[in-house]
């Protein structure tokens, strides 16, 4: 059975020359990059090599990126340690009602903590308001937190008028970006957009698992959360994951070489796919579909068949996809970002997202678009009401 695999949001398989980096400094260059012999130095050797490649995607300097354990903490630091160090300039922080749950969760942590958090509401697509984020900036507004992609329905945030707008407000805010779903998709320029801190996980861009990085302009105002040895300039101790920051940065050099004419490449997968899939009884695309949205994501709803029953059913024709947030699978909840763009419970419940990659074909799209032709009408005959 030939396998399809459309679940690249959640994660994308490691490319072969990163894993082999990875394995080279676990079993050869396996040094501790913190000590001072030849196998430490090694090892340091690949780390600041990794450091330079991620820091030439993004035109920032080496010393403004900090290794992490991927999206999740890259988006705690950067939300925690800005909270922590400038509160005493204020306790307002602004982010969106369609985050990812590491930044979402943050937030309900820091609001039990005495401070306050707007949430700033989207429209039917999934897009902020900047009218609405202007009028959210007060004078003690000091951290502004916005997704660039939407995990879920490759929503696109516009991310450099809001970061020319913070700037204008209020030059003093710190302006965070989630761009987990966005780096290796779209040519992200730091300084250009006014952006601060910006999260990115190794494994979204054919890296290996467990590994990531948080952009930190240079003089940014933010405070550690971890606390040891103090690795990284004090700023995330504990020994670092050589080998998975080596794997990275061999992913961030592969996922930019051809970057335009990869994402032109699957904006032309997903409009073709958007496309069949309307012609499907009662399917709903939720988000849009064209290059005002990311390049990878489609999510579709099908009402009368629940998500869990359709996913495994494609699965059984060996189409891997998901019904929503990997983060979340394990104890599935409704979804905010469903909630948000105002869908009815029927429609929250049927949906799948369906996200590519550099490596998906049109011939896969059409095996996947046969198998729902044939298992919809099927599944919706045992519909329970």
């Amino acid at each position: 059975m030939t396998e399809i695999y459309l679940d690249n949001s959640a994660t994308t398989a490691c490319s072969q020359a990163a894993a082999d980096r990875v394995a080279r400094l676990l079993t050869i260059e396996y040094g501790n990059p913190s000590s001072m012999h030849l196998k430490g130095v090694e090892a340091e050797k690949e780390v600041r090599e990794a450091a330079a490649a991620i820091a030439k995607t993004l035109r920032c300097r080496e010393k403004e990126i900090i290794f992490t354990s991927g999206g999740t903490e890259s988006n705690n630091l950067a939300i925690l340690g800005s909270a922590l160090a400038n509160r005493r300039a204020g306790k307002h922080i602004i982010t969106t009602a369609i985050e990812h749950p590491s930044v979402l969760n943050t937030m309900r942590f820091l609001e039990k903590q005495g401070f306050e958090v707007t949430r700033l509401s989207v429209n039917d697509c999934g897009e902020i308001s900047l009218h609405e984020l202007a009028d959210a900036i007060r004078e003690d507004t000091i951290l502004v937190s916005v997704m660039m992609v939407n995990n879920e329905i490759g929503s696109l945030q516009p991310v450099e008028e809001a970061g020319r707008l913070i700037r204008e407000k209020n030059p003093k805010l710190i302006f965070h970006v989630d761009a987990v779903q966005a780096y290796g998709k779209f040519h992200i320029d730091p300084k250009k957009m006014n952006i601060d801190l910006l999260s990115v996980s190794a494994h979204k861009i054919h890296g290996p698992k467990g590994v990531g990085f948080l952009y930190s302009k240079d003089k940014t105002k933010i405070r550690p959360i971890l606390f040891g040895g103090g690795q990284q300039r004090d700023m995330r101790s504990g020994t670092i994951n050589a080998p998975g920051i080596a794997g990275m940065g061999i992913a961030a050099r592969e996922i930019h070489e051809n970057l335009d004419d990869d994402v032109q490449k699957m904006y032309a997968l997903k409009a073709y796919f958007s496309e069949k899939l309307r012609t499907l009884e009662n399917v709903r695309i939720n988000g849009k579909t064209g290059r005002d949205s990311a390049p990878h994501i489609v999510s579709a709803s099908f009402p009368g068949v629940r998500s869990e029953v359709l996913l495994h059913a494609l699965e059984d024709r060996g189409i891997y996809v998901s019904a929503g947030s990997a983060c979340a699978s394990t104890h599935r909840a409704d979804s905010d970002t469903l909630t948000a763009i105002g869908l009815d419970k029927e429609h929250r419940d049927s949906t799948l997202r369906f996200s590519f990659s550099i490596h998906t074909t049109r011939e896969e799209l059409d095996l996947c678009l046969d198998a729902l032709s044939e298992l919809l009408p099927f599944l919706r005959r045992y519909r329970r009401f």
